[in-house]
C-alpha cells in the first residue's frame, strides 16, 4: 500500500497534497528549522509548489512511499514531515515547525513510521545528522536507533563541510548490520567514543 495513513495519540501522518502548499511553505521557508538541511529555505509559494511536486507529488507515484506530513489531530494542519527513503540507504529524516519543538513529537511520528516500514517489510532504515545539531540525534535514540560512525561531506547545494552521525535501526533481526557507503565515500570517517 502505497504511504497508508498513520495515526498515533496526538497525531496523523498522511500524504501532502496541493491543498497544503501553505503548510508546506511555513515547515521549508524557515531558516532556523532548515538549517541543517542540504537545501535552501524556499522563498516563494512557486518554490514550494515545485518542491511539492518534485519532492512529494513524484515519490506518490513510487509502489512503496512513505513521505509524511505530521498533522496534529486537532486540525489535520501539517505541522511537520517524516520519510523513509526506498533507495538503499532507506533515509530516515524529519523537521518540525520551531513552535512544536522539545515536545515528542518528532519520537512519537518516527515510532508510528518505524512500525509501518518493519512491517511492511523493510530490512533497515539510517539516519544522519549534523554533529552541530545533538537534538536530531535525539530523536535517533528515541526510537531506537544506534550510533555507528561519523564522516565528513561537503554538502549541496549548500556547499559546506559537514560531519555527519550516521545512525542505524536494523529491523530483520540483523543486529551486525552496519550500511557502509557512507563511510566508504569519505576520506576522512571515524568512530566516536563519547557519545
Amino acid at each position: 500500500m502505497n504511504t497508508p495513513t498513520l495515526e498515533t495519540e496526538r497525531l496523523i501522518l498522511r500524504k501532502f497534497t496541493e491543498d497544503d502548499l501553505e503548510a508546506l511553505y511555513q515547515i521549508y521557508s524557515d531558516e532556523e528549522v532548515n538549517r541543517f538541511l542540504p537545501w535552501f529555505p524556499l522563498k516563494s509559494m512557486d518554490e514550494a509548489r515545485t518542491f511539492f511536486e518534485e519532492r512529494y507529488a513524484a515519490t506518490y507515484t513510487q509502489p512503496q512511499a512513505y513521505a509524511y506530513a505530521i498533522c496534529l489531530k486537532k486540525d489535520n494542519y501539517p505541522v511537520g514531515y517524516i520519510k523513509a527513503d526506498m533507495e538503499e540507504h532507506h533515509d530516515f529524516g524529519y523537521g518540525l515547525r520551531k513552535e512544536l519543538w522539545h515536545q515528542g513529537i518528532v519520537t512519537e511520528a518516527g515510532r508510528a513510521v518505524v512500525a509501518q516500514v518493519k512491517k511492511d517489510g523493510l530490512p533497515y532504515i539510517t539516519a544522519t545528522h549534523d554533529r552541530n545539531n545533538p537534538h536530531s540525534g535525539g530523536v535517533m535514540r528515541n526510537i531506537g536507533m544506534r550510533y555507528c560512525y561519523s564522516y565528513e561531506e561537503r554538502w549541496q547545494p549548500k556547499d559546506f563541510l559537514v560531519t555527519f552521525r550516521m545512525y542505524q535501526l536494523n529491523l530483520d533481526g540483523d543486529e551486525e548490520r552496519v550500511y557502509q557507503k557512507y563511510w566508504q565515500a569519505s576520506a576522512v570517517h571515524f568512530i566516536e567514543t563519547d557519545l
